[in-house]
């Protein structure tokens, strides 16, 4: 019985206009890097750079887990500076079939400010069209509750609930700056980047109100260390709000690098603050980068899930070409 109080919660939740709710989140957030930042675009050493990533979360409580599934795509231009991509993010929620699909195009410009040409700092602009959806006949109110029969919801009672549509269309602006260390022989190489979302703040709602999306401002600090020629660790950190949502993220991960079949072993936690532990792992080989975690739930929401939180999946393929004159490349992150 808790669980569906929680469900019919949660699908409330995603339609109600009177609730600022963050935008949906990856635990492997630096994977799909355009969603991570947009100045990120064309930071590889490759020809192009194809991702795909899929999450699913909640299935502990939820009959329709939420679910988040993107593919992205961007290369850099001949000239190196600039690079240009695009993404398409489909987004699943609860009962209702909450559904955010989302198609955007990115820029991004890079350039060094020193003469040695290792300190960067890049700029990139997000923009397109999102299309958010719901089903009201799968949703259930508080209006609907009735105590007869233990206790259940009874859709037959009407709800009170007067949407204005079951489909809108808005667009969406993002941009984000990105400063790194690109000294190759460094042991070091610090990077630090700001994005913000929705910088329009374009209307948002299924009812006939004013509703705007506020804007979501992430933070995000790392370095990558050489401890030697075969392990390399990178700690990151992201901090992220949007009105009263807050989210902060502290995370390690580390590479081992197999030389005789040049593969690279990928392992480390991320934390979650009051929300989960995430435990993650990956390999790349040639071309070919995959990554699995998941997410184990601390939230107050524990007791009902088991500990059970996400399962994401992401897999990155990055065609390499020799470059005889080789420019200074943005860290891994």
């Amino acid at each position: 019985m808790r669980k569906t109080v929680l469900i019919s919660l949660f699908a409330v939740f995603c339609i109600c206009a009177e609730i600022k709710s963050q935008d949906f989140h990856l635990s492997q957030f630096d994977a799909n890097a355009m969603y991570f930042n947009p100045a990120l675009a064309g930071k590889f050493n490759g020809e192009f750079r194809l991702h795909g990533h899929y999450r699913t979360q909640w299935s502990a409580i939820a009959t329709k887990p939420f679910t988040t599934a993107a593919l992205a795509f961007d290369m850099p231009l001949k000239n190196k500076k600039w690079a240009v991509g695009a993404m398409v993010m489909n987004n699943r929620a609860g009962a209702g079939l909450y559904n955010v699909l989302s198609v955007m195009l990115n820029g991004a410009y890079d350039f060094a400010v020193d003469k040695n040409k290792v300190h960067h700092i890049s700029l990139g602009l997000q923009a397109g069209i999102i299309q958010k959806s719901i089903n009201e006949e799968k949703l259930y109110f508080a209006s609907q509750y009735t105590p007869f029969g233990g206790g259940t919801f009874d859709q037959a009672i009407p709800s009170g609930e007067n949407l204005g549509g079951a489909s809108f269309i808005i667009h969406g602006v993002n941009a984000g700056l990105l400063y790194y260390y690109a000294n190759e022989q460094s042991r070091i190489n610090p990077f630090v980047g700001f994005t913000t979302y929705h910088l329009t703040e374009p209307k948002e709602t299924f009812y006939n109100t004013s509703n705007k999306i506020p804007m979501r401002h992430v933070l995000q600090l790392g370095t990558k260390v050489n401890i030697n020629e075969r392990i390399q660790v990178i700690p990151k950190i992201l901090n992220m709000y949007q009105t009263n949502a807050k989210e902060l993220l502290y995370s390690i991960i580390g590479h081992y690098y197999l030389k005789n079949s040049d593969t690279y072993l990928i392992f480390g936690p991320t934390f979650r603050s009051k929300d989960a532990a995430v435990i993650e792992a990956g390999i790349r080989v040639g071309a070919y980068t995959g990554r699995i975690s998941y997410d184990i739930n601390t939230s107050s929401l524990k007791p009902y899930t088991d500990s059970r939180g996400g399962f994401e999946i992401s897999l990155t393929y990055i065609p390499r070409k020799i470059n005889p004159n080789p420019i200074s490349n943005c860290p891994r992150l």
